[in-house]
């Protein structure tokens, strides 16, 4: 599964006739395609072309043929990483200044997470690790990097940074927050691809949007850091932010003016870090941290776009190969079809089912947050998804959420496919979406007795809304729902990847 995705042109440098010529080579194979697209939307002879405009028809359309593997062009998993990772360079309205938080003197971050992780791994009776398979390994720490990100009103489009250093360069967005709000983002790319660099656009427009700034987290990706290595940079860049390093550049945020968000993969985190920090305010022990025992609090929300909630892509919207018409995301058993290159970080070694995490661990809640027996205590939470392949679980999560008494307000919008406001930015959905995120993320922050629990529906073409009920998001049980993962969890590998 791949989120927010950049094609090869978009992702590189240079100039703009340039990256111009580039994304004509990489489209021009794709011509037939899009003349039978727009030949079936303009008859209307397709699935989606009653709620979706041409443009956006042809960018799902693409999309989905790029991230469909080609078995005449073989890759590897490194090659293809390093792609999606490359920084495509800052300029116009925006502020990047990044920091390294480095690693803390003692163990007390990653001693807490090993504590969780005990804590919170299913009864030995359903456990998928073999007997005698003892304690859950915790990587070491690595110095994390991350990126805060502010609106630079007054830069022109094509403007570049000042070449001043990155200490410098947060004082100076500093100076344009005009509310106390920040936003810990983590980004998508199922575990293993894409990187701050590619959701700057995104932060951009959430920190506009709220007035305040992001830290857009570069955590460690999979396969080579396996779970739950992405985890642990979450959980210090969470504390990072609550109490800075030394050397940090920011003063001490208070939870209350904090939001954790992010999307797909980067969702999951999100609401992994929030059943981490629930599980140690159950537990009562403080954490040490950089020479200091600290109170780990709860954020001020929590706010997900598309989050992806079982590793194991066992809901029934993933069985079979048939593709998804409103979605791009390929779907496992199509995925298998890939003729993937060996190299350093793939296969791995000894080998395993999932990219992401040990088959054996693909049930635990911090790797699939949709195995989490309880919420009670969570802050309010955001979730918002269209018609795609991972609505299933995320109206499920929305509804058990609700349920263990959370604050929630979901959305799902009409016909529109993952992470649609990244995708298809220039659709009325796209500006109706982030303007809910961002709207949520401020009111978190500035009015939190004024969020109310709502579920709504939107339309693709008339953005009417709808109310939905939390009870009939999903007629699937919580005993139904555990049992169809443990047992996705345990089939054998379907694919090279």
């Amino acid at each position: 599964m791949v989120d927010s995705p950049s094609s090869p042109a978009a992702q590189g440098g240079g100039g703009g006739g340039q990256a111009n010529l580039r994304m004509l080579k990489v489209l021009l194979p794709k011509l037939p395609l899009m003349l039978r697209v727009t030949v079936a939307h303009v008859l209307n002879l397709s699935e989606t072309a009653p709620y979706l405009d041409l443009r956006s028809a042809l960018i799902v359309s693409v999309v989905r043929a790029f991230l469909e593997p080609d078995p005449s062009r073989p890759h590897t998993m490194s090659s293809v990483q390093r792609l999606s990772t490359r920084d495509p360079g800052v300029k116009g309205r925006l502020w990047v200044s990044t920091y390294v938080s480095p690693p803390p003197p003692e163990a007390g971050a990653r001693d807490a997470l090993r504590r969780a992780l005990e804590a919170l791994r299913e009864p030995p009776a359903q456990q998928l690790e073999p007997a005698g398979s003892g304690s859950i390994p915790v990587p070491e720490y690595v110095p994390v990097e991350a990126e805060w990100t502010g609106y630079r009103a007054a830069a022109k489009p094509n403007e570049r940074p000042p070449a001043i250093s990155e200490r410098a360069k947060y004082h100076e967005m500093m100076r344009e927050c005009r509310a106390p709000t920040t936003v810990l983002y983590f980004h998508g790319g199922a575990f293993c691809l894409l990187d701050p660099s590619s959701h700057r656009p995104t932060t951009q427009k959430l920190a506009k949007i709220t007035g305040g700034r992001c830290y857009s987290v570069r955590y460690r990706l999979a396969p080579k850091h396996a779970f739950p290595a992405a985890v642990l940079d979450a959980f210090v860049s969470y504390l990072t932010l609550l109490y800075p390093p030394p050397d940090a550049y920011h003063e001490p945020v208070p939870p209350e003016h904090l939001v954790v968000s992010g999307d797909s993969a980067g969702g999951n985190l999100t609401l992994v870090l929030v059943q981490l920090i629930l599980e140690l305010r159950r537990q009562g022990q403080p954490v040490m941290w950089h020479g200091e025992l600290r109170e780990v609090r709860l954020p001020a929300g929590v706010a997900c776009n598309s989050p992806w909630m079982d590793i194991t892509h066992s809901s029934p919207p993933f069985q079979g190969s048939t593709p998804f018409a409103f979605d791009y995301l390929p779907k496992p058993d199509v995925s298998a079809k890939a003729n993937v290159l060996p190299c350093d970080i793939w296969p791995a070694k000894p080998p395993r089912k999932y990219l992401y995490v040990d088959a054996a661990l693909a049930t635990h809640p911090l790797a699939s947050p949709i195995m989490a027996r309880s919420w009670a205590g969570a802050p309010p939470v955001y979730i918002c998804t269209g018609w795609e392949l991972l609505a299933f679980e995320d109206k499920f999560i929305a509804k058990k959420l609700a349920g263990d008494g959370a604050t929630v307000v979901f959305e799902q919008y009409e016909a529109m496919p993952h992470c649609f406001a990244m995708i298809l930015t220039k659709t009325p959905n796209a500006r109706r979406c982030l303007d809910a995120w961002g709207g949520f993320v401020r009111k978190a922050v500035e009015d939190p007795a004024g969020i109310a629990p709502s579920a709504t529906g939107i339309g693709a073409r008339t953005l009417e809304e709808t109310a939905l009920r939390f009870d009939s998001l999903s007629d699937v049980g919580e005993g139904e729902m555990r049992d169809q993962v443990a047992r996705k969890a345990k089939e054998p590998a379907v694919a090279k990847l």
